[in-house]
């Protein structure tokens, strides 16, 4: 039963009363909540203000920058009173948050300069707007709440920026049945835009991370008032380094809560499971910073794997909080800050190899000795992924230096006793201590099931390696391989299935090798092959290559600290070390040759994160920067297997033999979340895997159900999506008969009404989205390939995502611009899905120039009809396309054209179009055709809608107030399409308002 959203308030309303909030129904308006607000801050800090005072405290504490209001809600200020005396305030109570008043109230109403928005319900502590919840009728998706809030904020002149709804700190959205939350944040963090980079939205949770979407459960839980208190005071988080507020998720209070409670217990040791990729490095800094602020604790040292994950994780700690972690360059530095007193050393983030040799001494028996007024402190040592070898007798130091000590570690895979003994370098066995043996007691868990659950990580696609001949074999009857395939089947596999693999090269992949040697020859191999490819076929676009691994020792400090962790690579550079260091500087040499950049062997380190940046890069469109700068393969044997993050790497190239904890953590480099161009992590394995990823699947895995566990893991096989990319196409076909049209795309076009308009783009959205998962798997078969041609043969799904495209720009313009007595639906277009990488500009350029190179002018018409069809089709071009569409189809035939030549004319059509487009729109308006030409020139370069320079465009018209204000608003109605286009997915702050 559909429950009214009014019903629907009432019945949250009187829940907050039997949480004890009191219901302020007196307060509708700015000057009773301003009026609340100020009694309460009277009461507070037992002062009287006059009326001057408090306007000036108003002046002084509201702002419009986000950011700077959530500081100031959570600290002291001072201001001078009308006697010129001082006052110390705060607004509300920061010590003991539960001892605020907490009110709510509903249906504000806030006029300000420019907006007149009405707010469903909100709470108050002590008079400060903190929580704003959105209801919707039991019908309504949650994302349309969350929409009308974008809106909101992005009004000009909102109530966020000019009253008390600036302190506003967490939105609430819930159709009574689902329920979201997420955190306030300045504009740039806080809208959808065209990567579908959305706010971190967040569902609530119990410890056992059962969600809670109830709206009357989740207020249990999480609006009770000191839970609520204890939300923003304890577990928001606000980086400084980029003005941002966090919301910490669920499991991860429930960690942090756990190690503080242990703490303060006294209750020994404990370890947190944390899947790969669930935000450790967030936890464990929530959990360092409130133990930072108690006295009981004399210091916590936060200790890492490797030197490159010290520095991650620094870098990580200061972005949460700039400064909040030194770099401990040397173990003498590491040892000085440990004897230290000062406050800024009591968070102390340093590599496990560091720590061994501060409390053993090493070669300087001396740092021993100075540790010594340390031994009866209280010290908290947190440990991230320790799966070490050393790490058992590192564990026995820190215990028999630090009887008053307590450890906790992070682990995403822990080690039971079925992995705790593993062949590890050449047959040599290396034997660990479990988990559990370590730390004694799991304080809470969040493994991989949860993650995919929540949707926080990807499942995996697996294609386990079929020689050639053996295609068909299906992936469950393929036996192990006890012998590795020759490197050329490799690699000739690899360069068959990339671009399938990363979307036409959007992501990237990492080949993963089981030795130094390997790995050597690899690259030397790529070379090789793919300069023959090139050779043979001017139009093969080669791969960008690199490699990375640790140099022999020999070279330097730097290079002996990095191979203290990476035991295979340590082995391997003991034989012929001089033939590996001379590779790497080949392989460097290369990489400065292709790159532009000036790294050598002596500076390893500044290489590894030049590789490590460009992989990052990745995110960036090809014309902002340029596919020639980026890595398509980095070949590695130990390194970025491990704690190395980036959403736009999504294939792992498996050539080396792993198992257990190391086997999911080097496939978790694949599984980051982006959006729906990302469907899963992809592995391509070349070592007959199946049985070692089936065991650890069963291992790290929550239940006994292994083909329920298997399921959540990975994505359904080929067949089955083919399935459903058949039920998708039926639907389609059934909904166009069903409105007497011929399932064509050329009908789409002739569907009556928007409400027939909207089931389409939901039908054919679906359609999409299982063509785009199967578009990147690397194990179909001619026959699955078939198959899919024959649901829907290319040309019409091409056809079918033009005719997408169209509609949902026509729909956008109306859901931007809403009819009060006939709202549209809202319906996300995903438009991320209609996004090809293979085709932009350049593509485009190349294209043509060939054409009119090679063709004749009937095939040259043939081939831009057919490139037309391709723009008309991708969402990259869905404000350009008539543009780019009607320049190429005026491109004379028979004519030779160069790339340059092309450019050039394309550069040039576009402004004299856009000259005549203003031209025209001045003359429509009665405007000056130079000084609209100057008003959007200026717009587009400082990116900012100026209003103040809209009305001196306007004022040689000589109008009226009214007559001006009508003109205005049709003069927009127009400009603000040509913005829009013009601005090529950048944002103009302002324009919202006249949109």
């Amino acid at each position: 039963m559909t429950i009214p959203e009014k019903v629907l308030e009432a019945q949250f309303i009187e829940k907050l009363r039997d949480l004890k909030y009191s219901y302020r129904a007196d307060i509708r308006t700015r000057t009773a909540l301003e009026a609340n607000f100020r009694a309460k801050f009277e009461s507070l800090n037992h002062v009287k203000l006059t009326d001057s005072e408090f306007a000036r405290l108003l002046e002084q504490i509201i702002t419009s920058d986000t950011f700077e209001a959530s500081k100031i809600l959570r600290s002291r200020h001072t201001m001078t009173r009308d006697d010129d005396t001082p006052l110390d305030y705060t607004l509300v109570n920061v010590k003991d948050w539960c001892k605020n008043d907490f009110e709510v109230i509903n249906q504000l109403r806030m006029n300000t300069r420019d907006s007149n928005h009405r707010y469903d319900v909100m709470l108050l502590l002590n008079g400060v707007p903190v929580v704003q919840i959105e209801l919707k009728k039991s019908d309504v998706v949650p994302q349309v709440a969350m929409k009308q809030i974008v809106d909101y904020k992005n009004d000009t002149g909102n109530g966020y920026t000019h009253t008390l709804l600036s302190f506003i700190q967490l939105f609430v959205v819930s159709n009574g049945k689902s329920t979201h939350y997420f955190a306030n944040n300045l504009q740039e963090h806080f809208s959808f835009n065209a990567d579908e980079r959305y706010l971190p939205i967040y569902q609530f949770a119990a410890e056992n991370n059962k969600k809670i979407n109830d709206l009357n459960k989740f207020a249990d839980s999480f609006l009770a008032k000191c839970t609520l208190g204890e939300m923003i005071s304890r577990y928001m988080v606000l980086l400084e380094t980029e003005k941002r507020l966090m919301m910490m998720r669920p499991y991860q209070i429930y960690a942090v809560k756990a190690i503080v409670d242990s703490i303060a217990q006294g209750t020994g040791n404990g370890y947190i499971w944390h899947t790969t990729g669930s935000g450790k490095t967030l936890t464990s800094f929530k959990a360092s910073t409130l133990l930072k602020d108690n006295d009981q604790i004399d210091k916590c040292v936060f200790v890492v794997d490797r030197k490159d994950l010290d520095r991650q994780t620094r870098e990580e700690f200061n972005r949460f909080q700039a400064g909040s972690v030194e770099e401990n360059t040397n173990t003498g530095r590491l040892v000085r800050r440990l004897r230290s007193t000062d406050k800024a050393d009591k968070v102390i983030v340093t590599t496990i190899q560091k720590l061994g040799l501060a409390l053993s001494g090493g070669n300087n028996a001396e740092y021993a000795g100075q540790l010594e007024p340390l031994k009866n402190k209280r010290m908290v040592f947190i440990f991230d992924e320790c799966h070490r070898s050393q790490f058992g007798e590192n564990h026995k130091a820190i215990k028999g230096y630090f009887p008053n000590s307590q450890l906790f570690g992070f682990t995403g895979t822990p080690i039971f006793d079925e992995n705790a003994h593993m062949v590890q370098v050449k047959g040599k066995e290396a034997s660990y201590q479990t988990t559990k043996d370590i730390f004694q007691r799991q304080l809470h868990a969040y493994t991989i099931n949860h993650a995919i659950d929540d949707k926080n990580v990807l499942k995996f696609h697996i294609d386990y390696y079929k020689p050639e001949g053996s295609e068909t074999q299906s992936n469950k009857n393929q036996p192990n391989n006890n012998e590795p395939p020759p490197k050329s089947a490799v690699i000739a596999k690899i360069l068959q299935k990339h671009d399938a693999a990363t979307a036409g090269r959007k992501f990237n992949a990492i080949l993963a090798t089981a030795s130094i040697d390997d790995a050597i020859q690899y690259y030397t191999l790529f070379q090789e092959e793919q300069a023959k490819r090139l050779a043979a076929d001017p139009d093969f676009k080669p791969l960008n290559i690199a490699a990375v691994f640790s140099p022999p020792a020999s070279v330097s400090a730097e290079a002996k600290q990095i191979q203290e962790d990476l035991p295979q690579e340590s082995e391997d550079n003991k034989i012929n070390p001089e033939g590996k260091k001379q590779a790497l500087e080949r392989i460097i040499s290369d990489y400065n040759a292709l790159y532009s950049t000036n790294h050598k062997l002596s500076e390893f380190d500044a290489y590894y994160q030049d590789v490590q940046k460009r992989i990052k890069n990745q995110q960036w469109p090809n014309r902002d920067y340029s596919h020639a700068q980026k890595i398509d393969i980095v070949i590695v044997v130990d390194m970025l297997l491990t704690g190395f993050d980036s959403k736009y790497l999504n294939t792992l190239y498996l050539d080396k033999k792993l198992q257990y904890h190391g086997l999911i953590q080097a496939m978790s480099r694949t599984n980051r979340i982006l959006n729906a161009s990302k469907p899963y992590g992809n592995i391509l394995d070349f070592r007959g895997q199946q049985k070692a990823v089936d065991k650890a699947i069963e291992m790290f895995s929550v239940g006994d159900d292994k083909e329920e566990n298997r399921q959540t893991w990975l994505v359904e096989d080929a067949p089955t999506v083919i399935a459903e990319l058949r039920k998708a196409v039926h639907k389609v076909t059934q909904f166009m008969e069903l409105h007497d049209l011929a399932p064509t795309a050329a009908e789409v076009g002739n569907l009556s009404g928007d409400t027939a308009k909207l089931q389409f783009i939901k039908f054919f959205k679906e359609v999409q989205r299982h063509s785009t998962q199967l578009e990147q798997y690397t194990d179909l078969t001619d026959e699955q390939r078939e198959q899919i041609a024959a649901i829907i043969p290319p040309a019409d799904l091409q056809a079918f995502r033009g005719a997408y495209l169209e509609t949902a720009q026509a729909l956008k313009v109306k859901q931007d611009k809403p009819d009060p007595e006939a709202p549209l639906e809202e319906v996300d277009f995903d438009l991320v899905l209609f996004a090809s990488a293979i085709i932009d500009y350049d593509y485009i350029m190349t294209l043509l120039a060939r054409s009119s190179a090679q063709e004749t002018p009937e095939q040259q018409r043939v081939t831009r009809d057919k490139l037309l069809a391709m723009i008309q089709a991708d969402s990259k071009f869905i404000d350009e396309r008539e543009e780019i569409g009607e320049y190429i189809s005026g491109l004379p035939t028979g004519v030779a054209l160069t790339e340059a030549e092309l450019w050039t004319g394309y550069e040039q059509f576009k402004a004299e179009r856009n000259t005549a487009e203003v031209s025209s729109l001045a003359q429509v308006h009665g405007l000056g055709a130079a000084a609209l030409q100057d008003f959007v020139d200026r717009t587009l370069q400082r990116l900012i809608f100026d209003s103040q320079a809209l009305g001196e465009l306007l004022a040689p018209l000589g109008l009226g107030w009214k007559a001006r204000k009508r003109k205005e608003e049709e003069l927009m109605g127009d400009l603000v399409l040509v913005l829009r286009r013009r601005a090529e997915g950048r944002d103009i702050a302002g324009l919202e308002a006249y949109e």
